[in-house]
């Protein structure tokens, strides 16, 4: 029997690789559920989707769709799955529904102010900790993870622990959360691990854990997002898949003792998949790049609470600079004392307390 909260029809909106997974494992466990994307068709008749994943492979039915009038018009949860720059025309698409509660899942912070902003309706924050990428017929999961589920506004406790059992049920192990912006800024901590640096260094993450500048750079910017964290009277929680703990206490090691660790544990953590700006400064994607929501989320927050964080902040500049002029990036290749100390002269130009 499914539970009473999402027995409806569930609409997600983007058909990538998160959208598609977390759809897909939905679909696992019975829920009828449609992927709004721009690969979708005028049929809504349903189509095999593979799950690629080393605990529970599956293959299930979910409808594709390229227009969110071809969706019911009654549906029991709307799960907004796009990039965080994309999210305006994602809200867009969704008012279609304006009274269903809303899941946002994007990496970094503000999504959820922008959604509260657009929409009336129950506000649900999903913190998805598993790293995926569409394969011929479906999606993989290149590491197993889970994913943190939390109320922003109104949303019926009932529904939060159904929604956590049917995603639990289709094989992603799933936590509700009481503290939402905890849960958020938990996840913030894990997608900046590597990340920036990766793209601007073209590095994988643990090969730069294991340099003594690439750590410096590395610990610099965790900890100034753990000050700005606390200071806003949050504290870091465990995520499904995502010990956060353990990442606080190798950061506390000395750095001798602590690099060859930390190369280990963060160069095995996202299971080969590239963290996202390095696809998209060295794998010559086009568009906008999340360090708004990331690194530059952490700069403003520090800025507003006079809390220092050059790093953060030199990392927002940089990777934005060199998505604008890729050549940018041929100083900073595989040379992470250039890059640790560009990111400090480029913090130092910008407002704010460094």
């Amino acid at each position: 029997m499914l539970p009473p909260h999402v027995a409806g029809p569930v609409v997600v909106i983007g058909g990538g690789a998160v959208g598609s997974y977390l759809g897909g494992v939905l679909a696992v466990g019975g829920r009828d559920v449609w992927l709004l994307g721009r690969r979708g068709g005028l049929l809504v008749e349903p189509t095999p989707l593979r799950l690629e994943r080393r605990d529970h492979p599956a293959t299930t039915l979910v409808r594709r769709i390229g227009d969110q009038a071809a969706a019911p018009v009654d549906v029991a949860l709307v799960i907004l799955a796009v990039k965080v720059f994309d999210l305006a025309s994602a809200l867009d698409a969704a008012a279609r529904w304006p009274n269903a509660p809303v899941l946002t899942v994007q990496n970094g912070i503000g999504a959820e102010a922008q959604a509260a902003a657009a929409r009336t309706s129950p506000l649900l924050a999903g913190s998805l900790t598993t790293a995926v990428e569409l394969v011929e017929g479906g999606v993989a999961a290149r590491r197993t993870g889970g994913i943190g589920i939390a109320s922003i506004r109104d949303a019926d406790p009932a529904l939060l622990v159904d929604l956590a059992g049917a995603f639990t049920a289709g094989g992603l192990p799933a936590k509700v959360f009481k503290d939402a912006t905890a849960m958020k800024w938990s996840k913030l901590l894990a997608n900046l691990i590597g990340n920036a640096t990766s793209g601007l260094l073209d590095m994988d993450p643990g090969s730069i854990y294991g340099d003594r500048y690439g750590y410096d750079l590395e610990r610099r910017q965790l900890r100034e997002a753990i000050a700005v964290m606390r200071h806003e009277g949050h504290r870091p929680v465990i995520l499904p898949g995502a010990h956060v703990g353990l990442l606080l206490a190798g950061l506390a090691l000395p750095a001798w003792l602590a690099r060859p660790i930390m190369r280990r544990a963060v160069g095995a953590a996202r299971g080969g998949k590239p963290p996202s700006l390095h696809g998209r400064l060295r794998g010559g994607g086009e568009g906008p790049t999340e360090a708004p929501w990331l690194n530059g989320a952490v700069a403003d927050a520090g800025r507003d609470a006079g809390i220092p964080t050059p790093v953060n902040t030199g990392l927002a500049i940089l990777v934005e600079a060199a998505a604008a002029d890729p050549a940018i990036l041929d100083e900073f290749t595989c040379q992470p004392d250039r890059l640790l100390a560009a990111v400090f002269a480029a913090a130092a130009v910008a407002p704010g307390p460094h």
